[in-house]
């Protein structure tokens, strides 16, 4: 047995061995070959040297590129961790030539040289290639395909491995996996065989890994119900932390401290994640041994990565850049990365102009920034969660939760339904089958969770369809105007406002204030701040302390509930009475009195289903309701809403798919309510998630089988 421990030992420094000289040789094949194709870029005196000199000067120069890609590169990217993530990205490219230009100067023979942009392009090629290289002559050898996921993530020492008498784990570990954005309805068709139109040829699905999941019966797939603020603040607090009350939308005014929270803003979620600890006791979902990646709360974690709640932390105790670090400290992941981010940018020019030239409607703009944004979002946001959690499994972590945003992002701009959303759910596809891959060589068995946080309801915004933005409505209420004025039809907003939670996510990552921060403190007598959330929008008066009631509203502005209420845009309205409570007004006189359960006229709640009033009653009740909740006209037939913000796909308040997200659970673990109910409710997914929790650590708990791309079971 000794003897082939030691045989296995030598195979496996053999390997390594021949794995280093093939890289090597490749890369000074690959150096030979751009000296010859480009004018700048020489590895010869200019007198000539001999075809010997020639490769001996390209091997050196390879080899000295790549010893500094091993052993320069980790320190200048720790050197570089306060440099905005954002902007590193950019920088890798002069990076990599910096340091080949270092290695010409090292070769003995002194008759190499380069360009500055000719390095850049040299540098970003040979990583690439070699990257390349490695990848595939590991992809036969199972224990050189777990060192290259290890490295991905750079993670050098494991975890706590916990083990029983036999050796084996005591108890599997538990991956909640979020994909942003995508409802039961979009999850159910990219699991589902296409057909072609016309043809009658049948496609595999958008998503095959895990239509594989759920067609071997591994998991089992099943809808919850979101809450009136279907969005991630709301929705990942309530998971992570076990309550979201008091959060009733994206962003909102809150007048004690003149400040509007948002949601994607690092010092608001902060403060949302202190309120929700001090409200339950308790640190969270990932307290015991657990880790968060790319999401906006940590959950009592100590392994973070891409966390926002920290993101406006400094110092040596915040980790949460440390997930930058582990995947760009290597040049190969860097110029991989690098290259998808502007591939990205283009693809979005491309499906942008295409869009535009098809006349796609609805459309809302995406040039200026967006682009960029979408890239950060689609791609080094992604890379970078995905190697975080592979280090996580290899390390035999408890629970993690990590969040992939790509799919919200783009459907936001292209529609939830759209061919670009379905690319990104086929890239995310992929995502998840390396994970489930890497899970597979783990040193403990995984339970992989999929889940989404909200879904998206698709419609034109409120101001295209009608010409008119919400705070220009109230403007005109508040004026005296009366609702269904025809001189507004024409009009069109001044100002629309494209991708607002995409950059609130980039100026996070570049280490910048929020643009709704910097006018946080509203003076009083300022009129109603009129903040939007989706299709879902809040209006508050600020010189009025607490919460204004229906009456005060009504003798300040007689005209405004009304003008409101009676506009086809809008489908209901959250009013407080002092007379009846918690009221909800709509079109021809309708009212819903929630606390009496008293319906006069048409009910304004009854196109947006049964399970609405709940909701709403519930968030009538939060300190930081506004003085009036809107939310917009909600087509049951075709399922569209009217987003308040520049979006054709949006969610944040009621009103068709943006309301149902979807669940995706080994058949291991127990159901997450009875057959014939359905799951409602943030803090009710959190208590499951903890009885999943509690579940893997029974003695005798089944083991997910582990498996890896379509075809296969995974667990």
């Amino acid at each position: 047995m000794g003897t082939c421990v030691v045989r296995g030992r030598w195979r496996a420094v053999g390997g390594a061995v021949f794995r280093v000289l093939a890289v090597w040789a490749v890369s000074t094949l690959t150096m030979l070959i751009l000296a010859g194709l480009l004018p700048d870029f020489r590895i010869q005196s200019p007198s000539g040297d001999s075809p010997t000199t020639i490769a001996r000067t390209a091997a050196i120069g390879a080899g000295a590129f790549g010893l500094l890609s091993a052993l320069v590169w980790p320190l200048l990217v720790r050197a570089l961790l306060l440099v905005p993530a954002f902007v590193l990205g950019i920088l890798v490219f002069f990076l990599n030539g910096s340091m080949l230009l270092l290695a010409l100067r090292l070769v003995p023979d002194g008759g190499s040289e380069a360009g500055p942009e000719t390095a850049v392009a040299v540098a970003a090629i040979m990583s690439a290639v070699a990257s390349a290289t490695s990848t595939a002559l590991a992809v036969r050898d199972d224990g050189a395909y777990r060192r290259r996921l290890r490295r991905l993530a750079h993670r050098h020492r494991p975890g706590p491995r916990r083990t029983g008498e036999d050796g084996l784990p005591a108890r599997p570990g538990i991956l909640f996996l979020q994909l942003d954005g995508v409802g039961f309805d979009v999850l159910s068709e990219a699991v589902t065989p296409r057909t072609l139109p016309g043809t009658g040829r049948v496609l595999p699905p958008v998503m095959e890994t895990v239509a594989s999941w759920i067609g071997t019966g591994g998991h089992r797939l099943s809808m919850w119900r979101t809450d009136w603020s279907s969005q991630t603040g709301a929705s990942q607090l309530g998971i992570l932390h076990g309550t979201n009350h008091d959060v009733p939308a994206f962003r909102w005014y809150e007048k004690e401290t003149g400040r509007v929270m948002v949601c994607s803003s690092p010092s608001s979620v902060a403060e949302l994640q202190r309120r929700a600890v001090e409200r339950t006791g308790d640190r969270g979902l990932l307290a015991e041994d657990g880790a968060s990646r790319g999401n906006l709360f940590s959950g009592g974690a100590q392994q973070l990565a891409l966390v926002l709640s920290v993101a406006a932390r400094r110092g040596r105790g915040t980790r949460s850049r440390a997930g930058y670090f582990a995947y760009f400290s290597d040049p190969a992941n860097a110029t991989r990365t690098a290259l998808s981010f502007t591939a990205e940018v283009f693809r979005e020019i491309v499906q942008a102009v295409r869009a535009r030239m098809r006349g796609d409607e609805p459309r809302v703009k995406r040039g200026g920034l967006y682009p960029f944004i979408r890239a950060f979002a689609t791609v080094v946001s992604r890379d970078v969660v995905v190697a975080a959690v592979i280090g996580d499994l290899f390390a035999g972590r408890t629970v993690v939760y990590a969040d992939l945003v790509a799919y919200d992002e783009v459907a936001h701009h292209s529609g939830p339904h759209s061919r670009d959303a379905q690319q990104v759910l086929a890239r995310l596809d992929r995502s998840v089958r390396l994970i489930a891959k890497a899970a597979a060589h783990a040193p403990r068995a995984y339970r992989i969770v999929l889940l989404s946080d909200h879904g998206q309801s698709p419609g034109r915004t409120f101001a295209e369809a009608y010409g008119i933005t919400l705070e220009e409505l109230v403007r005109i209420g508040c004026r005296g105007g009366r609702s269904g004025s025809r001189p507004l039809a024409g009009r069109r907003a001044d100002r629309e406002v494209t991708g607002a939670e995409a950059r609130a996510v980039a100026r996070a990552a570049l280490h910048r204030v929020d643009e709704e921060e910097k006018e946080t403190r509203r003076g009083r007598g300022a009129g109603p701040v009129v903040l939007g959330s989706g299709n879902l929008g809040l209006i508050s008066f600020p010189e009025l302390p607490g919460r204004v009631s229906r009456e005060e509203i009504e003798r300040r502005h007689p005209a405004l509930l009304g003008t409101l209420a009676e506009h086809p845009g809008i489908g209901f309205l959250l009013v407080r009475s002092e007379e009846y409570g918690p009221v909800v007004l709509g079109p021809h006189g309708g009212e819903h009195r929630l606390d009496q359960r008293v319906v006069i006229g048409p009910d304004p709640l009854a196109p947006f289903g049964p399970e609405a009033e709940d909701a709403v009653r519930r968030t009538a009740a939060f300190p930081h309701a506004a003085d009036i909740m809107v939310n917009s006209a909600y087509d049951p037939t075709t399922g569209r809403v009217h987003a308040f913000e520049a979006q054709i796909g949006s969610h944040g308040g009621l009103g068709g798919s943006q309301g149902h997200a979807f669940l995706l659970r080994p058949a291991e673990l127990s159901p997450p309510v009875p057959e014939g109910e359905i799951l409602t409710g943030a803090e009710a997914v959190h208590r499951v998630f903890r009885r999943w929790l509690a579940e893997t650590e029974a003695p005798g708990a089944p083991l997910s089988p582990p498996a890896g791309g379509p075809g296969e079971r995974v667990g």
